[in-house]
């Protein structure tokens, strides 16, 4: 006979098998088998499924977009504990879904989920703390919890420190780290990292000098819709000769991570 204990884990082993269920149909688009699978767990106490159900009413996913049902569902599953679903009620309150960002309630959720080390309310904790217009700076705040998300893999968090890095804030001004987190972010697909990789070896600041890789990251960069990019082109296009226009267009149908590869 299962004790108190023994039940429990027999109840947590069954809602993650089920909650694996609705994430492979949400995946596949079957909102309305994941959705059946959730509110079930739901009603049953499961946060996690709580936060799922807030975010389909929040993005109109398998059912029509509800802001006032999205806020109650993340607010029950952000108030239970689960890191997604505060992750989830912060972005609720900085996009404004309900018609007026607030980002003070925004900063608090996604304070709470990173503590929890939910990577992306990280990264977005660190971008308030850098750029929040409700608040003053807190740079030391941003480096830390970018290095959290960069350690989870966020890209954007690495353009972040190395932007801290470029322009010395709450750092030494590192010319070379910038550079290193740029080409971390590059590597992983951020444009804007892409687009201050390119710029960084257009000047030769903590890396080479490199005329073809500058036009080359810049052109992708440009390509993924960042607007560093389109600030820094032409410029960097126009010093460079045919020959490296030509060298750097090669560069962009080939994997990033094969460059090295020429040197």
């Amino acid at each position: 006979m299962l004790g108190r204990k023994g039940s429990q884990q027999v109840v947590a082993t069954e809602f993650g098998v089920e909650l694996s269920r609705a994430s492979d149909a949400a995946a596949h688009g079957d909102f309305g088998s994941a959705l059946s699978i959730w509110n079930g767990l739901a009603h049953r106490g499961d946060a996690r499924a709580q936060a799922e159900i807030g975010r389909c009413f929040t993005d109109g996913s398998g059912v029509e977009r509800d802001v006032a049902l999205a806020r109650a569902w993340l607010d029950l599953s952000a108030r239970s504990g689960d890191p997604l679903g505060q992750r989830l009620f912060a972005d609720f309150y900085f996009n404004g879904e309900d018609g007026v960002p607030d980002r003070a309630i925004a900063e608090e959720w996604y304070e709470r989920a990173a503590r929890q080390g939910e990577p992306h309310a990280q990264d977005m904790l660190s971008w308030i703390l850098t750029e929040g217009d409700h608040r003053a700076p807190d740079y030391d705040g941003a480096r830390k919890w970018a290095l959290a998300a960069a350690a989870h893999g966020i890209a954007a968090s690495m353009t972040r420190l190395g932007l801290l890095y470029h322009n010395a804030l709450g750092v030494e001004r590192d010319a070379k780290q910038a550079a290193f987190w740029w080409s971390e972010a590059a590597l992983l697909g951020d444009a804007d990292g892409r687009a201050m990789l390119g710029v960084a070896h257009h000047l030769g600041a903590g890396v080479e000098k490199d005329p073809v890789r500058a036009l080359a990251w810049l052109t992708l960069a440009r390509n993924d819709g960042s607007p560093f990019a389109t600030r820094y082109l032409d410029a960097v296009h126009s010093a460079c000769t045919v020959e490296q226009q030509s060298a750097a267009s090669a560069l962009t149908y080939r994997d990033p991570a094969s460059w090295e590869s020429d040197r």
